[in-house]
């Protein structure tokens, strides 16, 4: 029997719950996940990918990568990557005033959560009636909504609960298209206020900085993965 490989284990905290959990490093296996979803040429199979190889490396019995929000996704990616092969990566960007390539070195572990503001996840419909959002989740990466031209499909995915009085209703008790009706009957100011909060969601953020060749200080705030990983 050929020996069994040992590997390190790793405590990383969810930064939306606080959560830690127990992590391994990605191996020659989930590589070569990434490998293939790159070749594909898709971002949503990178996304995917991505998703599979956290749900994979996770060694906590009750982890369901699709139950955190997608911006804990990318963020524990981000660390399973600094762990698992170098906390640091290049990018080239191009400066927009000398029109010069620039080669910048991204620490990962120096990745933060920012959210600009916060907008309340309780949105009143009326007196007694109400929604309890919660941020897009991470079963939402790779999915495609090119025709839900309200973007229900999404917002569904984000409502926690439905209440009226003491009654509550959770979603996964309901058929989607009962979902998408009641989502359509909402008063136009709810859905301004649901919008608001899942594009105020907490992201990713890094501020690169360096100097161009005029000598002027420069700043990249990297947010989306593809920022910080060459997905082509």
């Amino acid at each position: 029997m050929l020996p069994k490989v040992e590997y390190p284990l790793h405590t990383i905290q969810v930064p939306s719950t606080k959560k830690k959990l127990t992590f391994r490093p990605f191996l020659v296996k989930e590589e070569k996940i990434l490998l293939m979803a790159k070749e594909s040429g898709e971002g949503v199979d990178m996304l995917k990918a991505i998703k599979q190889i956290v749900n994979n490396c996770c060694l906590d019995d009750k982890f369901d990568v699709d139950e955190i929000s997608a911006t804990d996704l990318m963020f524990l990616f981000i660390r399973l990557r600094a762990i698992s092969v170098n906390n640091k990566v290049k990018q080239t960007y191009v400066d927009t005033d000398d029109n010069k390539e620039y080669t910048i070195e991204i620490d990962l572990d120096k990745v933060e959560i920012y959210q600009e503001k916060v907008v309340p996840n309780i949105v009143k419909i009326s007196k007694d009636m109400g929604l309890t959002l919660k941020y897009p989740p991470a079963k939402l990466v790779g999915e495609d909504f090119e025709d839900d031209t309200l973007g229900s499909g999404v917002i569904i995915s984000c409502i926690e609960k439905i209440f009226d009085g003491n009654d509550i209703f959770y979603p996964r008790d309901y058929k989607h298209q009962d979902l998408i009706e009641f989502i359509e009957n909402l008063p136009i100011h709810c859905l301004e206020t649901i919008n608001e909060f899942i594009t105020k969601a907490p992201e990713i953020r890094y501020v690169a900085k360096y100097t161009n060749s005029l000598g002027t200080e420069k700043e990249i705030v990297l947010r989306t993965l593809p920022d910080f990983f060459d997905f082509r």
